[in-house]
């Protein structure tokens, strides 16, 4: 009898864990009127516990589903073993993850940082402290993680950016190729609000953590991240700046961003 009643009670532990799961969720964004497809990860939920949560934005073209295809192959296993909720939101083909002053219904920095979150905070078991909830992103989402993490300082604990978009005085015709004058207008006109260098005063009393890494022959992006580092440095503002082999591509930034993550859950701990 007694064995059995030990048996029954280890049953109910494991009924009552919930199984990881890769949930496919359309969110609502008031300020754009509009549903957003996000994909949520967790490990296997346990009663009574909370988590930690990573917002991870995707660069330009890019969506949730390449990132756990392609971006961050090892994305669903991280999540198992660092015991981290990872948000992955859709920031359209070439939002800029910006607060659009010409598009309407392009409002992503409001949405990611404040309507995404209340919602991961109300439907999912995540911790509420701003220790334990980062972002980060690469290429157009590194530029977005940069701004959003810094703007929402009480939101988020960690920033990181991998091969980022971090200077659109250095952009040339790519302004218009990546279809940043479509969000931001003409780049004459550009409100200096949207460049990544108006940010830094603010990070200096934030009380967050900052990791930047770029690959040595990415040609687009290593020169405004070195110079966003050597301001940053200047100003001494405690971060972390990595460079390492690699151009701008997938292998590189899967790479980076795995390693990151890992730098996310010692934080987290």
């Amino acid at each position: 009898m007694k064995k059995l009643i030990n048996i029954v009670i280890v049953l109910t532990a494991f009924v009552q864990g919930s199984a990881q799961k890769i949930i496919h969720q359309e969110v609502f964004s008031p300020k754009m009127n509009k549903k957003i497809k996000t994909i949520i990860i967790t490990p296997t939920i346990q009663p009574n516990t909370t988590y930690p949560s990573v917002y991870i934005l995707h660069g330009f073209s890019g969506n949730p589903d390449r990132i756990i295809k392609q971006d961050i192959p090892d994305l669903v296993k991280k999540a198992q073993e660092y015991k981290t909720i990872y948000v992955l939101p859709d920031g359209n083909y070439s939002s800029w993850y910006v607060d659009s002053p010409i598009v309407k219904d392009s409002q992503y920095q409001t949405f990611i940082g404040k309507e995404l979150v209340d919602f991961i905070d109300k439907n999912y078991p995540v911790k509420s402290e701003k220790k334990y909830r980062g972002i980060m992103g690469w290429s157009m989402g590194g530029y977005g993680a940069t701004n959003i993490g810094v703007t929402y300082s009480k939101t988020f604990g960690i920033v990181g950016s991998s091969c980022g978009a971090l200077d659109f005085n250095s952009f040339g015709e790519g302004y218009q190729k990546y279809m940043v004058n479509k969000v931001l207008g003409p780049f004459d006109s550009l409100n200096p609000a949207f460049l990544t260098d108006t940010k830094v005063k603010l990070m200096a009393g934030a009380g967050q953590r900052y990791i930047f890494d770029c690959g040595t022959e990415d040609v687009q992006m290593i020169g405004q991240n070195r110079k966003f580092h050597n301001k940053l440095t200047e100003l001494k503002i405690e971060h972390l700046y990595i460079e390492s082999l690699g151009v701008h591509d997938p292998a590189y930034w899967s790479q980076s961003l795995s390693n990151q993550l890992t730098l996310f859950d010692k934080y987290f701990k």
